[in-house]
């Protein structure tokens, strides 16, 4: 059997698909064994290779009670907490990044610039497990329950500097439904009173706001089957990539290139202010890389990778 960890969010479970795939290529006869919250089941389901789902909402103790693991993997972080949680399982071989404070010299040394795909494909590559890093794509949920064809606008993020403004999600609202685009907002529980601000200073209607109305489940298939997705750098801009959906991604303060989608697919935008000294900022609101990007910018970016779409064949509803 082999375990890894993985205790995270959305974004971080798609980016690791790479390298479950590559276990999963390199142990076809072994159990694989994912660690990860079981809010994220559905998702699982659509990686396609993982067998069961051992619910670890967070770093402290694995509910790991079966036989020692064949084989465990850190693709949570570089420890010592994560290291420490499977070596607690006994297992007979641990694979993860150098990390001496919790007791492990083995593996590569950990790159804090590199991109988070890539990470974990070089570190089963040091192991002699090839992963490629190109093998993002998601299984396609069926379209159930939800709208189709419509344009997604995803306005928040659980870390608040990360968010567009809000009156720009809203004038770029205004203008997609303008041009004959279903606008609809998405979000979490937590966040429906934002989609609901933004759709309200939009002038779209109190149905457009599905934040808080969706598990993660119904948010897939919304996505998978949407017209264009517009988001910060979370998780729905790693489903968008995941099923190949248009997409503009608004990055700040973190680098595309750490959390970006592959630079070679054209149907994925990413607007990013660069580096700049962010010194001045208070941390009170969305970080000064976001508020450096116009409404005019990012639509034009929805006009880019819808042309690019038309151009490639594809139907957009």
């Amino acid at each position: 059997m082999i375990l890894v960890l993985r205790a995270l969010g959305v974004g971080d479970l798609a980016t690791a698909v790479p390298a479950l795939r590559g276990l999963r290529a390199a142990h076809p006869d072994r159990e694989l064994v994912l660690a990860a919250p079981t809010w994220l089941a559905p998702l699982v389901e659509l990686v396609g290779d993982v067998d069961r789902l051992l619910d670890t909402p967070g770093l402290g103790r694995i509910g790991w009670d079966g036989p020692p693991p064949r084989l465990a993997v850190n693709l949570h972080g570089r420890g010592p907490q994560s290291h420490r949680m499977l070596a607690a399982a006994h297992p007979g071989r641990l694979l993860g990044f150098a990390n001496p404070s919790a007791g492990f010299v083995d593996g590569p040394a950990w790159d804090e610039s590199e991109h988070e795909v890539q990470r974990w494909c070089r570190l089963l590559a040091w192991y002699g497990i090839p992963a490629d890093r190109r093998d993002l794509t998601l299984r396609r949920p069926p379209a159930t329950g939800v709208p189709t064809g419509a344009s997604v606008l995803h306005p928040g993020s659980k870390i608040i500097g990360k968010r567009w403004p809000a009156d720009r999600f809203a004038a770029l609202a205004r203008r997609l439904a303008a041009r004959g685009h279903r606008v609809v907002l998405t979000g979490s529980p937590d966040e429906r009173g934002l989609a609901a601000r933004v759709a309200d200073a939009a002038g779209l209607p109190a149905d457009a706001v599905l934040a808080g109305r969706t598990g993660l489940r119904e948010l897939a298939s919304l996505v998978a089957y949407a017209r264009v997705v517009v988001s910060g750098d979370t998780g729905v801009a790693h489903l968008a990539t995941a099923f190949g959906t248009p997409s503009v991604v608004l990055f700040g303060p973190v680098p595309p290139a750490r959390w970006g989608p592959p630079p070679d697919r054209p149907r994925h935008r990413v607007i990013w202010a660069g580096e700049r000294d962010w010194h001045s900022w208070d941390g009170v609101g969305s970080h000064p890389s976001l508020t450096l990007l116009g409404v005019d910018e990012v639509s034009a970016a929805v006009d880019e990778v819808e042309r690019v779409e038309r151009e490639s064949g594809a139907v957009t509803a």
